[in-house]
C-alpha cells in the first residue's frame, strides 16, 4: 500500500476527492452569491434554500413526471430561476436603495419560509435520488477508485463556473451588466432595459444555485436542510474570496474544499472550523478578501 506522510494513499486521495466535490458545490453556490451581490448589491441569504429547491425540483420531475437526470439538469434550474425572477420582481426589487441589512434579513426570512414549507410537505428524513445509469460505477486509477458520478460533478462545476466568469468578464453582455451596476441611469439612456437586466441577473444567480442542487441530489439525500448545511461555509468562502469577485469565489471555493478535505486526514478536529479560521485570518490581513477590490 502506498503511504504518503504516513497516511495510506487511498485514504488521502479519497479525502482529496471529497474535498474537491465539496469545493465544487462551494464554488457554484458562492459564484451565484457573488453574481447577485456584485451586480445587485443584495446579500442573498435565501441561496441555500434555492439550492435545496433545485434538488427537490429534479426529484419531483423524476417522481411525478418521469423526467430523468439530464433533462432535469436543464429544466430544474430554469424552473427555480423563474421562481427567483418572481421573487425579485415582487419583493427583492424593493430593497435596492436600502441598507444591506434589510436584504439580508428579508432573504433570511424567505429561506426559513421556503425550508419550512418543504419540511412540512416532505419531512426531514431525506428522499433518495438515483445516480443515472450512464454515470454509475468507478474508474480504477491505480492509486484509488474514482466514482464516475463524483468526477462528473467536478467537471460540470468547473465548466459552469468558468463559463459564467467568461460571460460576465469577457462579453459585451457582461460589460453592459457591470456598467449598469455602476451607473444605471447612464446605461438606460443608451436604450438598455436595466430593470429587466437586473431581474435576469438575479434569476441567473438563482439558477446557478439550483444547478448545484441537481448535481448534489444523487450524492446527498434530497431534504429541506441540505442548503442550511452548506450556506454558512459558502458565505465564508465569498468573504474570503472577496464580496462580488467572480473568480475569487471560484478559486476560493475549490481551494477551501481541498483544504477541508486535507484537514479530515491530518487533523480531523479542525475540519469543521478550518474555513472560518481562514476567514478570520484573511479579514485581519486583507479585509476586502483575497480577490476583492478596494472600495
Amino acid at each position: 500500500m502506498i503511504m504518503i506522510f504516513g497516511i495510506p494513499g487511498p485514504l488521502l486521495f479519497g479525502q482529496l476527492l471529497l474535498g474537491l466535490i465539496n469545493g465544487a458545490f462551494y464554488a457554484m453556490l458562492s459564484l451565484g452569491l457573488a453574481v447577485i451581490f456584485g451586480m445587485l448589491n443584495i446579500i442573498n441569504f435565501a441561496h441555500g434554500a434555492l439550492f435545496m429547491m433545485g434538488a427537490f425540483a429534479s426529484w419531483m420531475l423524476l417522481d411525478y413526471a418521469g423526467i430523468g437526470y439530464f433533462p432535469a439538469l436543464i429544466l430544474a434550474p430554469l424552473l427555480v430561476g423563474a421562481f427567483g425572477i418572481f421573487l425579485e420582481k415582487t419583493i427583492i426589487s424593493r430593497l435596492y436603495k436600502l441598507d444591506h441589512l434589510y436584504g439580508l434579513l428579508l432573504t433570511f426570512g424567505l429561506s426559513l419560509v421556503i425550508e419550512g414549507l418543504f419540511r412540512n410537505a416532505y419531512g426531514s428524513s431525506g428522499l433518495p435520488y438515483r445516480i443515472p445509469a450512464i454515470l454509475q460505477g468507478a474508474f480504477n486509477l491505480g492509486f484509488m477508485y474514482l466514482p464516475i458520478y463524483r468526477g462528473w460533478v467536478v467537471v460540470a462545476a468547473l465548466v459552469v463556473c468558468i463559463s459564467t466568469w467568461a460571460i460576465i468578464e469577457k462579453t459585451s453582455l457582461g460589460a453592459t451588466l457591470r456598467a449598469a451596476t455602476e451607473n444605471a441611469p447612464l446605461v438606460q439612456a443608451f436604450g438598455v432595459n436595466v430593470p429587466r437586466l437586473i431581474t435576469l441577473t438575479y434569476g441567473g444567480g438563482v439558477a446557478l444555485a439550483a444547478f448545484a442542487g441537481v448535481l448534489a441530489a444523487p450524492i446527498y439525500s434530497v431534504n429541506p436542510n441540505m442548503g442550511t448545511n452548506f450556506i454558512n461555509t459558502v458565505f465564508a468562502v465569498v468573504v474570503i474570496g472577496g464580496m462580488g469577485s467572480i473568480m475569487g469565489s471560484i478559486l476560493t471555493g475549490f481551494g477551501l474544499g481541498v483544504v477541508e478535505g486535507l484537514c479530515k486526514v491530518f487533523y480531523p478536529q479542525a475540519s469543521a472550523t478550518v474555513v472560518f479560521v481562514v476567514m478570520v485570518i484573511v479579514l485581519l490581513v486583507r479585509p476586502r478578501g483575497l480577490f476583492g477590490k478596494a472600495a
